[in-house]
């Protein structure tokens, strides 16, 4: 006898009924019986959801979390220093002599926006991985699901098949018995 319908799925392979399935569970069994795929990449579902905003960020923090940028602002920045301690100093054209205050103000601000950036990229990312997990769930559970079914298919067709094999032995024994 095959599974056909949502209510039986639920019942045999998770032990509950259709209505006590929470949404994972529900959606995944909805899925077998369309004989729809549930399996998807976490990152193409975040990907399609995610605005501007969250795009801008992800590419921010990629960019600022980087040994490229690290080592791009280091040479900046000394580059910055030399140019006003040294070069412009002996001309008298320093526009911002040591204590460079004015590159203190470039950094606090860079920072005051970098900081809240990446860390808006850091709970996307977050958000991502949650998403993975329930997705990995899903295809887990699917996965278990369709075992399970295989397991009552074979069952079924091992007790058809011996049922058969135990009708023909009676038969051959009264056949037997009768001669």
């Amino acid at each position: 006898m095959a599974l056909s319908t949502a209510a039986e799925i639920a019942r045999r392979t998770l032990g509950k009924p259709a209505h006590e399935l929470d949404e994972e569970e529900a959606q995944v069994i909805a899925d077998i019986e369309s004989g729809q795929l549930s399996a998807r990449d976490a990152a193409d579902v975040a990907d399609e959801t995610s605005t501007w905003g969250e795009k801008l960020a992800d590419r921010v923090a990629a960019v600022g979390g980087s040994w490229g940028f690290i080592i791009t602002f280091s040479v900046i920045l000394l580059g910055w220093m030399l140019l006003n301690s040294d070069v412009l100093s002996h001309f008298g054209m320093a526009f911002d002599p040591y204590p460079y205050i004015f590159l203190n103000l470039m950094l606090s601000t860079l920072a005051a926006i970098q900081a809240p950036v990446i860390m808006m990229s850091q709970n996307r990312q977050s958000a991502k991985d949650r998403l993975a997990a329930s997705l990995d769930y899903r295809t887990n559970l699917r996965a278990e699901i369709d075992i399970l079914r295989l397991h009552h298919k074979l069952d079924n067709a091992v007790t058809e098949r011996l049922d058969t094999l135990e009708a023909k032995i009676d038969g051959l024994a009264k056949a037997l018995g009768q001669s």
